[in-house]
């Protein structure tokens, strides 16, 4: 029988990544070295695939691939392999791979040469474990994508044979070569094995008595202790687990130059604890431990360099990899020195210009939370709480018409305005922290050092488009037999600079502190994590467990969920976890996750997750009808000078619309009066699955907001919504978040109360009070963050806002499966057109002085660029990555 010869070769890359999170231990990298000795030993065994089932041929084809050098051109091992192939064979559909090595690698590609004169290539980019860990084969499928109903015959038992693998049974602990997508609560924030006392407990989040996304299961022992109540039953164990141990599925690790990125965190967190208060001063801020850590990297090298020569062939490999690792670890550790800094120079022109009211209310647009302020409308007017009244006491607001027209006419430059004229024109906006922040005042006040109220932040819309403070309003509910307490601050404007200021004036500035604090909890825990981390979690499990890596959604969807899952773990390991940095940063304190919970329960929809439904939600925006635009309605936003929606919803749209180019490809609509057939989005039992997960499981305590999916519409609808959480919503809460370093721009937390709030008895005249009048600069200080909690807040601030080495901005590259279809390669140009028309439009618009709200005041004089596509790496204030990876 006519045969034709077949070579391949398998490219391994040399990959750190697990050691990389302990890399200042050279013992950790003398074991990598050690192990990665055995490269020249692997051998890969595989065994290839006809796509079609009508060969003659029924004896498998397999072939070994074993090691044949370094390519240098491609930074990555080879394995070569050849075999006969029967000319009749046909298409190779998948290829089964397995490991002979006792170490897992990480392969990037399988070059097929068809002795025909075609190329076929295998994208792997996939950790493989070894024969000794599972003897199980992986299997690997070409770039050309497949509907369930039309996978080629000899590939759909695979098709489901790798699906199943993922999938796993709920029982069992997990291990770190595992690939296994599963779902369980959020039972792992609290520590009671590491501490006993009940201190460290945390209630499990997931289930009917606190709502919540679920979360990758790890399977850790389950804690049982007795006699022991506030230990949650099912709580699950931490184990003293090192940096990077969290279990995900293996293929959801980073890659090293985002280790190095984000693990240079633990470094400066440690770092952090290890300066005493004293040393914590802005102008001489870690100067002396940055040189200590210097000196172990360059330890470190020096260690590398004395094995170079016992390495053989495999020196270029380590020159090319380690080198650069280190450098981006060192650079990344440099941020310390410049977090004094986090906005700045101080602009001579305007001192303490984040005190500014203008600054305040910009930031509410063109700030890291944009998510929160919203119109107040005529029918909310006389503004009220909807709490019981029995409970947290009168409803009313004490914000009167009177308050409103002296705080919107104050200036004298817009001629007398009603508050009633004010409303009606739609010029009247708020951050409303009332009713979401009352019931959680009386527990909150009962720990140390943390204070809390229910706030109303009233402002007002100028003719030139920029925002102007009118009122606060604090409110205390009844506690401890004391009676509600609420006060409303207005602006003081009445003195200059650089006078002695009133009494009055440092309420004012007091009353601010404490509505950002409650706005910078509502961004890190709502905003932030809960809406972009958390609720994304499930829709990557979801997609690994039901979509096939052969199905067009799950390649479309790909590159939005890479990473988040390892990000996430490490939240749990020293973030939202007991103890953790946000616990111990912000407002909330140990009550901060039960927070997030709450407000996911009593807010959080998918289907006011996409942008222009949230802009519709808050009033931030109306549709109206307009014959030139998409289906005859266009957007209009209410304040037409808001940067973040401005530049948000020209992403939104690109992004729409590059979804609908590739969803109707795959999901082609039906001819026009064809006869009538079955949709093929209600006909993929696949993505019902998927969408049915989704919102069973993922989020199953969330039984409203879910959109139907039914055709092409529903459809790209649903992921648009998450392609815009990964990217557009995500850059533009996190990469801002460096100016937040500066603590008096944005306090974390307020720890002392309101100097004026009373008691029981309204003339009772407070001791703090007296104190207040006496130095109320040292008031306002005593109310902010202490050092060592501001040092906490600025490291990880500073390392959340970077961007990696190797970031991959959307619209940046394309996938290999995209370049494979000509008609969805022509889209994707037409998609990254778009975006790099809009990183223009972004300079062009922030040199335009008319758009005051892009350009901050005095100390934060940068322009709003977060929703520019792309950027470099490290801090930048710009660019937009596909997925949520720091």
């Amino acid at each position: 029988m006519a045969s034709r010869g077949v070579e391949g070769i398998i490219y391994v890359e040399p990959i750190l990544t697990g050691e990389l999170a302990n890399i200042i231990n050279p013992k950790i990298v003398k074991k990598w070295i050690e192990s990665i000795t055995h490269f020249s030993e692997a051998k890969f065994e595989i065994e290839f695939v006809p796509a079609h089932l009508d060969s003659t041929w029924k004896k498998p084809m397999t072939a070994t691939a074993s090691y044949t050098g370094f390519d240098e051109e491609n930074k990555m091992f080879k394995y070569k392999f050849e075999f006969e192939a029967p000319m009749d064979y046909g298409e190779i559909g998948a290829l089964l791979v397995q490991n002979k090595l006792h170490k897992e690698r990480f392969i990037k590609k399988i070059d097929l040469d068809l002795d025909y004169g075609d190329l076929l290539i295998f994208n792997c980019e996939s950790w493989v474990h070894s024969v000794k860990d599972d003897t199980s084969r992986r299997i690997f499928f070409t770039d050309k994508s497949y509907l369930p109903s039309e996978t080629p015959a000899g590939l759909k038992s695979l098709r489901e044979e790798d699906l199943e693998s993922l999938r796993g049974d709920g029982t069992g602990r997990r291990e770190s070569f595992e690939r296994i997508y599963d779902y369980d609560t959020y039972n792992d924030l609290g520590e009671p094995d590491i501490k006993p006392d009940t201190t460290m407990g945390r209630p499990i989040l997931g289930g009917k008595e606190h709502p919540y996304p679920r979360r990758c299961r790890t399977g850790r022992d389950i804690i049982t202790r007795t006699g022991r109540d506030k230990i949650p039953k099912e709580a699950e164990s931490r184990e003293h687990l090192d940096f990077y141990q969290f279990y995900v599925p293996r293929d959801e690790s980073f890659a090293d130059r985002k280790v190095a990125t984000f693990g240079t965190m633990e470094i400066l967190f440690s770092i952090a604890e290890a300066l005493k208060p004293s040393r914590l001063e802005f102008h001489d801020y870690s100067s002396a431990p940055i040189e200590t850590n210097k000196s172990r990297f360059e330890k470190l090298l020096e260690y590398l360099n004395d094995k170079w020569s016992d390495l053989n062939h495999l020196e270029k490999v380590l020159k090319v990899v380690v080198p650069k690792l280190l450098k981006d670890l060192y650079n990344n550790a440099q941020t310390v020195k410049r977090i004094h800094n986090a906005q700045g120079k101080e602009d001579a022109g305007k001192p303490h210009s984040w005190f500014r009211d203008e600054e305040f209310c910009r930031q509410t647009l063109a700030g890291i939370n944009p998510y929160s302020i919203k119109l107040v409308t005529e029918s909310e007017w006389p503004l009220k709480s909807k709490l019981p009244c029995e409970i947290y006491g009168p409803p009313e607001s004490t914000i009167t018409k009177e308050i409103v027209e002296k705080g919107i006419n104050r200036h004298g430059l817009e001629g007398f305005i009603t508050c009633d004229e004010a409303l009606k024109g739609k010029r009247l906006f708020m951050l409303d922290y009332n009713d979401l922040l009352l019931p959680h005042v009386h527990i909150i006040r009962k720990l140390t050092g943390t204070t809390l109220y229910g706030s109303r932040t009233l402002m007002f819309l100028m003719s030139d488009g920029t925002l102007t403070p009118v009122a606060i309003e604090l409110t205390r509910p009844p506690i401890d037999d004391k009676p509600q307490w609420k006060h409303v601050y207005i602006p003081y404007s009445d003195y200059k600079e650089k006078t002695m200021e009133p009494p009055e004036a440092w309420l004012w500035k007091m009353a601010k502190a404490h509505v950002l604090a409650h706005d910078s909890g509502y961004h890190q825990l709502i905003s932030h994590w809960l809406r972009t981390h958390c609720a994304t979690e499930p829709y990557i499990i979801a997609t690994h467990r039901c979509l096939s890596k052969m199905h067009p959604i799950h390649r479309l969807l790909f590159p939005h969920l890479r990473y988040t899952m390892q990000i996430n773990a490490l939240a749990r390991q020293f973030l939202i976890n007991a103890g953790g940095i946000i616990e111990s940063t912000f407002s909330p304190g140990k009550y901060s996750m039960k927070l997030s919970s709450d407000i996911y329960a009593e807010q959080w929809r998918f289907d006011r997750e996409g942008l222009p439904a949230d802009l519709i939600s808050r009033g931030m925006a109306v549709e109206v009808k307009d014959p030139s635009a998409k289906n005859g309605v266009r957007l209009k936003l209410t304040i037409e000078h808001y940067p973040f929606a401005h530049d948000g919803l020209v992403l939104w749209y690109a992004i729409e619309d590059w979804a609908t180019a590739y969803v109707n490809y795959y999901y082609p609509p039906p001819p026009p009066q064809s006869y009538p057939q079955p949709n093929l989005v209600s006909t993929d039992e696949e993505l019902k699955a998927w969408w049915h997960e989704i919102k069973t499981v993922g989020h199953a305590d969330k039984k409203v907001g879910w959109p139907e999916l039914r055709n092409q519409e529903d459809l790209i609808g649903i992921v648009t919504t998450i392609m815009w959480v990964t990217s557009g919503h995500h850059s533009a809460v996190n990469f801002g978040q460096y100016t937040g370093g500066y603590l008096p721009h944005r306090p974390t937390i307020a720890r002392t109360k309101m100097p004026n709030e009373t008691d029981q008895n309204p003339d009772e005249v407070p001791k703090e009070w007296e104190a207040f009048l006496k130095n109320p600069k040292d008031a306002l200080k005593n109310c902010l963050a202490m050092d060592s909690q501001s040092s906490k807040v600025k490291t990880t601030l500073n390392v959340l806002s970077s961007h990696s080495q190797d970031e991959e901005y959307i619209g940046d590259k394309i996938e290999f499966a995209w370049e494979a279809e000509p008609a969805i390669k022509d889209a994707f140009l037409k998609f990254k057109h778009k975006l790099d028309n809009l990183g223009n439009d972004i300079d062009s618009w922030n040199k335009d002085r008319d758009m005051k709200n892009r350009h901050g005041d005095g100390k934060v004089p940068y322009p709003y660029e977060l929703l520019k596509p792309f950027s470099g790496p490290g801090v930048t204030g710009k660019g937009v990555p596909y997925s949520i990876s720091i």
